[in-house]
């Protein structure tokens, strides 16, 4: 049997309260897995523990086979996280910034500087590439980071928002990005507030609500289940309604 790109098995974490509660979650190598759920239910802070952000307080997350916890350096080398809020440093250029990440993973440097051409080019960056980050708009920041967060050619990509804040042309670069990606055999873990990008985009979508997984599926699947050609927010509202009035 294939090792999962990502075996969450049983995780919990409370901050002042239960956030995650004994959480399950296994996606597959090579999968496009959409995570979604209202404010307050657990998304980030799953993906932060994936990511190696936060330790859980119980279970175990393994990323292909290796454990978060007892190799984290091993478990990051496998994969990229970013975030809502794009972390870039102000004073350095686009290409500065991925020559900074790359050698930060020991990215032999030619090939280095040709990934970050590649990437600058394909999310219409290539324009700026020496001008200052600082000057960029939030949806211009996000695409640096995120190809920051594949300069090293990871097997697994964690975005949390990814889309937030830019414009209709740039999502659409992103989001072809992605998907070729996953072409590529790479595994994508997404949180969006956007429905219809994970109804367009992901091949399986979870349901996180009150911290635990309340359903999974494809959309065929998660249809099957309110027995009607329901969309993808009419399924999610529902399960979210369902979940809290039984919680």
């Amino acid at each position: 049997m294939p090792v999962p790109a990502l075996a969450i098995t049983n995780i919990a974490k409370s901050f002042d309260r239960p956030v995650v509660q004994g959480l399950d979650l296994t996606v597959p190598a090579g999968e496009f897995y959409a995570l979604l759920g209202p404010n307050g239910a657990g998304k980030t802070t799953i993906l932060r523990m994936v990511a190696g952000l936060l330790a859980p307080d119980a279970g175990t997350i393994e990323i292909f086979g290796t454990d978060v916890r007892k190799d984290p350096v091993a478990a990051k080398r496998l994969l990229a996280w970013v975030s809502d809020e794009p972390m870039v440093y102000d004073r350095l250029t686009p290409l500065e910034y991925l020559d900074f990440v790359a050698g930060l993973w020991q990215v032999d440097p030619a090939r280095a500087r040709n990934a970050a051409n590649d990437l600058l080019d394909i999310l219409g960056l290539k324009p700026h590439a020496n001008e200052l980050c600082g000057g960029f708009s939030k949806g211009m920041l996000q695409k640096v980071a995120l190809a920051g967060a594949m300069i090293h050619d990871p097997r697994l990509i964690i975005l949390d928002e990814p889309l937030t804040g830019l414009d209709a042309g740039s999502a659409r670069q992103v989001k072809d990005v992605l998907l070729e990606k996953v072409r590529q055999g790479v595994t994508i873990i997404m949180t969006t507030h956007i429905l219809e990008v994970a109804e367009r985009m992901a091949q399986r979508i979870g349901v996180i609500a009150g911290g635990r997984l309340v359903a999974e599926g494809t959309l065929t699947e998660l249809r099957a289940r309110t027995g009607r050609e329901s969309t993808l927010e009419e399924i999610f509202l529902e399960l979210v309604e369902t979940s809290s009035a039984t919680a």
